[in-house]
């Protein structure tokens, strides 16, 4: 009888990535997928450490595993737990000391032991913390990847050398690290023979990859998406997260070129202030954002941009939040992620002076309501034109299928399961507050 496996993900696509390789890593332990914890023998939680709240949410649902492992021991069964990710890369001791029931804390860059530690904690009871950042890479150490999604996620790049001053990614994730292209392409091909029709490549700093070749030299992100993008029946590609230094001429002419490569760009800024981009060591001007922005939009003119933002950061005045509105203005967004700023231990920004929490979500909801806006604007434009959607699930209703448009727009529509994984033609007809509607078209976009 297989032992059954609940995973837990939170925060961003890396991590849905990553426990996907865990379950592929714990399937060859004899360990099958569940649905929830209560089915479950072992939990993994794969955390985030980005925000505050997220690593408190963290502690929260492990005091609801422990209640739990309490009333099935009481039963006369037992449950693992182990944490993953960034919040067990941070706080590994400080975890051990507030939840000792924990047996087994992986980081990140180690989750490729996870079948031997789980043995070992099987076989003789053994807890324990495996933070290190290991010499070799644990991408050689995983399985060929299992899933069957229609669209998957691919991690090409790790690791972050740019030091913004609000970040931890540099020290939960280590230095930046480039996949060789073999590697990817393989994993690539992997996928799609297992059903993927698209792919989107993941990265702390995607634009930033610099894969080793078969000929010993570098590849760049925009040549490893053009060689992608000659695998049979992969029909979209597409990749996050950018940062505006790595945006160079080649990927944006990529776009251009490369009709399997998605319209749609997640292009972080963070602050329309120079005086705050400087604070927050981001390392560029807001006139260079938005000649990135020009260009993209030069080589692509139906490209849809999606951005970060954080609101509150220390030193930041009104007439710097000003800033950030006027860019968000100039620039115009489909879609966009935005935060109050908060302190992450170990980071240079936290022992700054901090404004105060009222100051933060005033300005929050106006930055918000500004960005609604314009997402509801954008998808408001989608209505009457036919666009292509990928197929991925069922939809809310009985006779109903979902995916994205090539702008990441969730799409519902009403068609036969016999469509599910292939790529729709579909007339938008209605604007919701986050989905659009629509019906099958009689012919291709």
């Amino acid at each position: 009888m297989p032992k059954k496996l609940f995973i837990k993900t939170y925060g961003c696509q890396m991590n849905v990535y990553d426990s996907a390789r865990m379950a592929d890593v714990l399937g060859g332990q004899g360990y099958a997928a569940v649905e929830t914890p209560e089915e479950a023998d072992l939990v993994v939680l794969n955390t985030c450490h980005i925000r505050e709240k997220a690593a408190e949410k963290v502690y929260s649902e492990l005091g609801r595993l422990n209640a739990l492992r309490r009333f099935r021991r009481g039963q006369g069964g037992d449950l693992r737990i182990a944490v993953a990710g960034c919040v067990a890369q941070a706080e590994g001791a400080e975890m051990r000391r507030r939840a000792p029931f924990v047996d087994l804390v992986v980081g990140p860059q180690a989750y490729h032991r996870l079948g031997d530690l789980v043995s070992q904690l099987e076989r003789a009871g053994e807890q324990a913390v495996e933070t290190d950042f290991p010499a070799e890479t644990k991408f050689d150490a995983l399985p060929a990847p299992s899933s069957t999604a229609t669209a998957a996620f691919l991690t090409v790049q790790e690791g972050c050398d740019k030091f913004c001053s609000f970040c931890v990614v540099p020290y939960t994730r280590g230095a930046e690290y480039s996949r060789p292209v073999a590697d990817v392409l393989a994993e690539a091909e992997r996928l799609v023979e297992l059903g993927a029709r698209e792919i989107t490549l993941l990265g702390q700093n995607v634009n930033a990859y610099h894969g080793e070749r078969s000929d010993g030299g570098r590849c760049s992100l925009g040549e490893l998406i053009r060689r992608l993008a000659e695998i049979p029946a992969l029909q979209r590609i597409r990749y996050t997260t950018s940062h505006p230094l790595d945006m160079d001429p080649e990927l944006i002419r990529t776009h251009a070129e490369v009709p399997a490569l998605m319209p749609f760009v997640h292009l972080p800024v963070q602050s329309g202030s120079d005086r705050v981009l400087e604070a927050m060591n981001r390392r560029h001007r807001v006139d260079d954002y938005r000649r990135v922005v020009d260009a993209l939009r030069g080589a692509r003119t139906d490209i849809a941009l999606s951005g970060d933002f954080i609101v509150g950061f220390p030193g930041e005045t009104d007439d710097d939040f000003a800033d950030t509105l006027r860019l968000v203005e100039n620039v115009g967004y489909a879609h966009a992620y935005s935060f109050k700023y908060s302190p992450r231990p170990g980071t240079p920004a936290a022992e700054r002076e901090q404004l105060d929490d009222v100051v933060k979500v005033r300005r929050l909801e106006q930055l918000n309501a500004l960005l609604d806006l314009q997402r509801a604007t954008f998808d408001a434009a989608t209505v009457g034109r036919t666009v292509g959607v990928l197929l991925e699930r069922a939809g809310r209703h009985p006779g109903q299928l979902a995916g994205r448009s090539p702008y990441m727009q969730a799409v519902h529509v009403a068609a036969d399961a016999s469509l599910l994984g292939t790529l729709a033609s579909v007339e938008i007809d209605s604007a919701c507050p986050n989905s659009l509607s629509g019906r099958l078209a009689v012919s291709a976009p």
